[in-house]
């Protein structure tokens, strides 16, 4: 498959950090929230062993924030989820899935609550804002919704703990997982949360103050061969195997968070009120006709830019593979599929045509093990 370059213009963003990071080599981009988001600067292949081991710093600017505020801002941000947040804390990052009135799912931020009547929903790839501020304009609710400017910076790595200490002190080790805090560096305070897009640990540091954000990402690779530091990206190979979703690649509007294997996060029982509860209820008593699943597919290349279509052995579709590449721990290509319902049985047998190739697989569990 021919790789193309990005052709830039105002429909597609630069980030504050853009320029230092064509500076460290990055070697390709995708667009996510209309902006660029780096995809490695080597290899995959490469920066998931370097990940696996020690420690990078990403550009995940394009988790874009839509921050919603006023008095009628709980009400607001409730619609939008099928997560009960009527408890919800400050410290706090609340993984939240948004319904439609449908159930399908529109994103899956973590939503953060700052104070009484602030909110803030960090966003996968699709337009909540104007999910939002639909929703505020058909019930007349008293809000004010805007995308605040605001990057983030993304440590992540087994080593991640150690170089965070070494900038923000010690007091980041009482930082526990899906919590958030405000730690200082020079002088300025960073809202840091102990989250991110890998299985490997780490932080993610939400910049306002873009001067003390570049300082601070210079810094970081001031001090950072003590580490092994590199610039790095989300990694399609590390995700994968660790089951972490990509909203628009494994799910979409088209499917509902049932589907999904967010049961946990969906609020049947109680008496809050979101988009597509009813429905939702319907599915859940009916039963959910697909869901998504691991795989393991004997093939040592493979560059997905839609869904491929799991064939069973009388050519019955199965189910679409919707995120693969290749493992180098499995030796073999991994992937996230969406699977019909009646084949979700583990080692059940597939192919899938890959141009003029047909490559066996077999489904299992998420994460992949």
């Amino acid at each position: 498959m021919k790789m193309f370059p990005i052709a830039r213009s105002r429909r597609v963003r630069s980030t504050s950090f853009s320029e230092r990071i064509e500076n460290q080599g990055v070697k390709a981009y995708t667009v996510y929230n209309h902006m660029l988001l780096p995809t490695f600067f080597t290899s995959l292949e490469e920066e998931y062993d370097h990940l696996k081991k020690h420690v990078q710093l990403w550009d995940v600017s394009v988790q874009r924030e839509i921050e919603i505020s006023g008095k009628d801002s709980c009400e607001l941000v409730q619609l939008m989820t099928c997560r009960n947040l009527s408890k919800a804390e400050a410290g706090i990052c609340y993984y939240s899935p948004l319904v439609d009135l449908y159930g399908g799912l529109v994103n899956d931020p973590l939503i953060y609550k700052l104070e009484k009547d602030i909110w803030r929903v960090c966003i996968a790839d699709s337009d909540v804002l104007l999910f939002a501020k639909g929703i505020a304009e058909s019930r007349n609710l008293k809000v004010k919704i805007f995308e605040a400017k605001i990057d983030i910076l993304a440590i992540q790595g087994p080593k991640s703990l150690k170089l965070m200490e070494k900038v923000f002190g010690k007091e980041i080790n009482d930082l526990k997982f899906f919590r958030y805090n405000f730690f200082e560096f020079n002088e300025n305070k960073f809202l840091i949360s102990r989250s991110g897009y890998s299985k490997q640990g780490g932080y993610e540091i939400h910049i306002e103050n873009l001067k003390a954000g570049l300082n601070l990402y210079d810094y970081f690779f001031e001090i950072g061969n003590e580490f092994n530091l590199k610039p790095g990206a989300p990694n399609l190979i590390e995700r994968i195997e660790g089951g972490l979703l990509s909203y628009g690649n494994d799910m979409d509007i088209g499917d509902n968070p049932l589907e999904c294997g967010f049961d946990k996060y969906v609020d049947l029982e109680s008496d809050i009120i979101f988009l597509g509860k009813e429905n939702l209820k319907k599915i859940k008593k009916e039963g959910i006709k697909k869901k998504l699943m691991g795989v393991k597919i004997e093939g040592k290349s493979i560059n997905l830019i839609k869904g491929l279509s799991m064939l069973n052995s009388d050519n019955q579709e199965i189910g679409e593979l919707r995120s693969a590449a290749f493992s180098p721990k499995f030796k073999k290509i991994v992937g996230i599929a969406m699977v019909k319902k009646d084949f979700c049985k583990l080692n059940e047998k597939f192919k899938i045509k890959l141009e003029n190739t047909v490559l066996p697989g077999q489904i299992c569990n998420l994460p992949i093990l």
